[in-house]
């Protein structure tokens, strides 16, 4: 299964290109440094799904625009088998000592005009506990599944086991991860408005 992270750092790195937007004026629109930019351009980075927002939005373009195949007007039917085969993405939990910790398979990635993104996410047992929160606009669902994960949400932290889900606004600050020292696989939709 390969990672396919570089190729979204490359895409992002030449729809800024080509939109002629620079570095510093990037750096403005989406509340990111130009440290961080140019970090994740290069690979250096691997972001989490809330710059990859900022960035998108910075861009005019949806989230979907980074993990884009093809675009396919119709229905897109992704089977088990294809999911299993896919490239993955990974993103960081943002944590000082893990670079890994979640690995998307993205379920609707040949779909054209797109405002949700469903994903099934491989998250990966971490001792980390000092986990960096992160908002943006829209929605998301979190459908649990296999193993245990905690979602810290504003104040509130809940656990969820296999069965579980839970839909919230995903402008409060929050953070999914496996519950301490476990890993877990979920179905999520996020739903971005444009």
């Amino acid at each position: 299964m390969t990672n396919n992270h570089s190729v979204v750092g490359s895409k992002i790195k030449g729809l800024r290109e080509t939109k002629d937007i620079s570095l510093q004026e990037m750096s403005e629109r989406s509340g990111l440094s130009v440290e961080q930019i140019t970090s994740i351009e290069n690979d250096q980075y691997l972001p989490s799904l809330g710059p990859l927002i900022k960035i998108a939005r910075a861009l005019g373009v949806r989230l979907g625009t980074f993990l884009d195949d093809n675009d396919e007007l119709g229905p897109v039917v992704c089977r088990a088998e294809e999911r299993e085969q896919n490239d993955s993405i990974s993103f960081s939990n943002d944590s000082t000592d893990a670079r890994k910790h979640m690995e998307y398979h993205s379920l609707a990635k040949q779909k054209a005009g797109r405002h949700m993104e469903p994903f099934i996410i491989d998250i990966q047992p971490s001792e980390e506990r000092d986990f960096k929160l992160s908002a943006h606009e829209g929605e998301e669902f979190i459908f649990v599944m296999e193993g245990e994960v905690e979602i810290a949400y504003g104040k509130e932290k809940y656990t969820l086991r296999k069965g579980d889900s839970i839909f919230y606004d995903s402008i409060v600050m929050h953070h999914v991860h496996g519950a301490e020292g476990q890993s877990a696989k979920i179905l999520a939709v996020v739903y971005i408005p444009f």
